[in-house]
């Protein structure tokens, strides 16, 4: 018998370990799951799929006390696994929009059902990506809306401290879009340059900002409900006073992975679908079911953009649907018209490059890795493209990179600090529902060759990675400075976002400085 409650994280483990077998075995339910109820179905598909999947809590709890619980599913569950990437789904963060929640709880029992029944796709799908589905980002919201009946357009929305949580991460387009007419070479991992935060985020943002920083996530979404559009970067309009069209350096891959989920959603790019907020006839399918975010308005701290301009993760989001809180008996319907469009979106993560970054001599692994990516596709037979895409990722700690790119051929550069950088040119085809292709650098070390080489205090060979690279990049802008002190303020309106102890230690936000994640 299952306790009652599960409020906490060791009450949580206590619950887990009570369920009746009986229970586990008991079909998947259409119905809007309780806090409680949700931590017995990850449970119950963990019991049914032990060698695929892992149950866990992030690091903080809500402010209600309630877990943040995901289950990832994996070939090798609780390890990074070189060369695969990873995924994730977070639903529920506006606690009264919640068909996404019932979504990933039908999903981790899908996934379960159809690795067990032997389909094939899924069983492919599992063992090359490592996949994280997040049902609720803020259960204490859930239950405020489901207090008051779920027909309330408010109530619930934000967090047991009344702050909504996609207005709460780190405001990095600003910083981006300071740095665009500062003329700075800078366009990736920005947390680096941030020394103290103007307001302490939530425990929720907290915990997935920990995350989004220590997981080498490659693609995922944050699902909404209010509309039916699939929403790309950037959120923040670039006019601070107005929204207009902002895109980002991946415009391209963007919009793709946009178009992925909205033209398999049945109704999502529908021309005729009509609008949700009663101003016009016809919604976002006569654009294809998708948008840029900052035409559609502005969002300042939203989590989207803070994936792409903090780490490697290419997020979209998906709003689900005029109703934020559709009835029960909506639920088996709205899960036949968003189960494909889910699948293929995580399929996506496949898209692109991927590799290794070693010594050519030693073999080592080369972590953090800068990949710098030119499109060079031919237009006609005498032009071509020659755009750099201005944002560079990086690779994981055990020297393995992604990176999401359409079809067409391209440049790619790898760059770590005292190493010589080397090109290389791919054709990207993108075949369906197929692994990306692989292409490895091996980089021979500078410092034996007269090559000039960087100080630990510099964060990557700037002057190498732009040489050569394009008209509008000036190698004589300063960076700006790396700090590795750690001299937070004492103020106390700022906040320290170090570890649970509080131990005022920036490289531990740092993506690039977090330990190694298990591997295998």
């Amino acid at each position: 018998m299952a306790a009652s409650k599960c409020s906490a994280l060791m009450t949580f483990f206590l619950c887990i370990s009570l369920i009746s077998p009986a229970l586990v075995q008991s079909a998947f339910q259409f119905k809007h799951h309780s806090n409680e109820e949700l931590a017995t179905i990850l449970e119950e598909v963990h019991f049914r799929c032990p060698n695929i999947t892992k149950v866990y809590a992030l690091s903080e709890n809500s402010v209600a006390g309630n877990p943040l619980l995901l289950i990832e599913f994996s070939g090798e569950p609780g390890y990074h696994e070189l060369l695969e990437p990873e995924f994730k789904y977070i639903a529920n963060m506006h606690g009264n929009e919640v068909l996404g929640r019932e979504l990933l709880l039908k999903m981790a029992d899908y996934l379960c059902e159809q690795y067990i029944a032997g389909n094939e796709s899924i069983r492919s799908l599992i063992h090359s990506t490592r996949i994280h589905l997040m049902p609720s980002m803020n259960p204490d919201g859930w239950e405020m809306a489901t207090s008051v009946g779920g027909d309330n357009y408010l109530v619930g929305r934000t967090n047991n401290n009344s702050v909504d949580l996609n207005r709460d991460f780190p405001d990095l387009d600003r910083l981006l879009y300071a740095e665009e007419d500062e003329r700075s070479i800078r366009n990736n991992h920005l947390m680096d340059q941030i020394r103290h935060l103007d307001h302490p985020p939530q425990p929720e943002t907290l915990a997935v900002m920990r995350m989004i920083l220590e997981q080498p996530f490659v693609a995922s979404a944050n699902l909404h409900g209010g509309d039916l559009v699939a929403n790309y970067p950037f959120d923040e309009s670039r006019d601070k006073d107005g929204s207009d069209e902002s895109p980002s350096p991946d415009d391209d891959t963007f919009r793709h992975l946009a178009l992925s989920y909205a033209s398999i959603h049945p109704r999502m790019s529908d021309p005729n679908q009509p609008s949700c907020d009663d101003t016009s006839s016809s919604g976002f399918g006569k654009q294809g079911g998708i948008t840029n975010g900052a035409a559609w308005y502005s969002v300042e701290g939203g989590m989207q953009d803070f994936n792409y301009l903090s780490s490697n993760d290419f997020e979209i989001t998906l709003e689900l649907g005029c109703e934020k809180y559709p009835k029960a008996e909506r639920l088996a319907q709205e899960w036949e018209d968003n189960k494909d469009a889910l699948i293929n979106l995580i399929w996506q993560s496949h898209i692109g490059v991927k590799g290794e970054v070693k010594d050519a001599i030693t073999g080592r692994p080369l972590g953090n890795a800068v990949i710098t990516t030119r499109n060079v596709t031919r237009l006609n037979e005498t032009h071509a493209r020659k755009d750099l895409v201005k944002h560079d990722v990086t690779s994981a700690q055990g020297g393995d990179y992604w990176r999401l790119l359409t079809p067409g051929e391209y440049e790619i550069t790898a760059s770590v600090r005292n190493y010589l950088p080397l090109t290389k040119r791919v054709l990207v085809t993108n075949p369906r529902h197929q692994q990306a292709f692989i292409m490895n650098f091996e980089l021979h070390s500078a410092t034996n060759q007269g090559q000039r080489t960087w100080e630990w205090d510099d964060d990557v060979p700037l002057d190498y990675v732009v040489e050569d690279l394009g008209e509008d990049f000036d190698k004589n802008v300063d960076e700006i400075p790396f700090n590795r002190e750690g001299n937070w303020p004492q103020d106390m309106e700022e906040f320290d976002l170090g570890l649970k102890d509080n131990v005022g230690d920036y490289n531990h936000l740092k993506y690039k400085w977090f330990p190694s994640p298990n591997r295998r």
